[in-house]
């Protein structure tokens, strides 16, 4: 089946981070914390699904608090870290929004990332992942990890699915709503709202 059938069905997303929203590449800070550089774009476009109410899930094995905090709140619904064995984590993540498996993409670069791929909707991967992970791929994205492979899919769901259009107002006012909650969740020591 053409991965582009595929794309009308899709109601969330489930992405890994290292290799896919990144380069791969990770600095070491003294305190420990690993640094990561992100593809504006790529940020872009999880806002544009995000404001279409699309689910969204950063499934990691990274541990590192930063993670939380360039996902949570703007981003993304849920952030899973430290997960050894994703599959559990995608299938709770599924459960909790209501998603069937065959609902949800799926975006990994490594082996960890094989078991989800081989369970969710549509499976896709950057054009520099390994590959084992290509090979159980329904679409293997032209860009790199880091380099735009998550706007790349975005864009392709959203498009066919006739959400693709920017209203500046709209994004105003979604923008400030979640600026509000990023500053109740980091600075406030608040819980954000929903």
């Amino acid at each position: 089946m053409n991965y582009k059938v595929k794309l009308k069905g899709i109601k969330g997303f489930a992405f890994d981070v290292d290799g896919v929203f990144t380069t791969g590449s990770v600095m070491c800070m003294p305190d420990g914390d690993l640094i990561r550089t992100y593809n504006a774009k790529d940020g872009f476009g999880l806002r544009m699904a995000f404001m279409n109410n699309y689910k969204i899930a950063i499934i990691s094995g990274g541990e590192s608090e930063s993670i939380k905090k360039r996902f949570m709140p703007t981003l993304a619904n849920e952030v899973y870290m430290g997960s050894r064995n994703k599959v559990p984590t995608f299938l709770e993540f599924c459960k909790k929004y209501d998603l069937k498996p065959e609902e949800v993409a799926y975006v990994g670069d490594d082996l960890p990332d094989i078991p989800v791929l081989q369970i969710c909707g549509l499976a896709v991967c950057p054009a520099d992942a390994v590959e084992e992970v290509k090979a159980v791929c329904d679409y293997v994205s032209l860009y790199r990890g880091g380099k735009g492979c998550v706007r790349d899919l975005v864009e392709q769901v959203l498009k066919i699915q006739g959400k693709w259009a920017f209203n500046p107002n709209h994004y105003k006012d979604w923008r400030e709503k979640r600026d509000e909650a990023f500053e109740a969740m980091y600075h406030k020591g608040k819980p954000a709202e929903e």
